[in-house]
């Protein structure tokens, strides 16, 4: 009896093929950048028939948002770790979170590629502004936390909140 033949390459079976096209994704975009990735080459990493990514999206940019989307998840969580409420000083807290920040970029690479490098807009996609909102929130209470230390009239504006900054 003839040994079974094997694939050349990993395919998807049965599988979460969403999350597998936004890993894939997000692989392309940390080799080639957000701008040069296809839904075609997605597909193939992923194992799958060309088709098969609009089961699950709409578009290139549909899953471009949701490799950022994924991303601002997890820089949020990261963020709000390193924060951790402040402890034990808010500049402590502060500083460790400008670390977590370039360490999310050196470990997530394609995923802060998509988030900060692509060009999409967080505005069309409620998901994503939520997902993007968080992160900046967090970012917004540590520099808060911050300026509360500093006497009244050396504080900065609040131009740089949520509310106020255009976003």
């Amino acid at each position: 009896m003839p040994a079974p033949v094997t694939p050349d390459r990993k395919t998807y079976h049965h599988g979460n093929l969403r999350q597998a096209l936004v890993e894939a994704t997000a692989d392309l975009v940390q080799e080639q950048g957000p701008q040069a990735f296809t839904l075609t080459e997605a597909a193939r990493r992923a194992g799958v028939s060309p088709a098969a990514p609009y089961r699950h999206f709409k578009g290139r940019e549909d899953l471009l948002e949701e490799v950022a989307r994924q991303g601002f998840i997890e820089f949020a969580a990261r963020l709000e770790a390193a924060f951790d409420g402040g402890r034990p000083r808010p500049l402590t807290a502060f500083l460790r979170m400008g670390q977590t920040y370039l360490d999310f970029a050196a470990d997530r690479p394609g995923y802060y590629m998509a988030m900060f490098e692509s060009g999409i807009s967080v505005v069309g996609n409620i998901d994503l502004a939520a997902a993007s909102g968080r992160a900046q929130g967090v970012l917004v209470t540590a520099a808060e936390a911050l300026a509360a230390r500093l006497p009244e009239d050396r504080r900065p504006p609040p131009a740089w909140s949520p509310t106020t900054s255009g976003r």
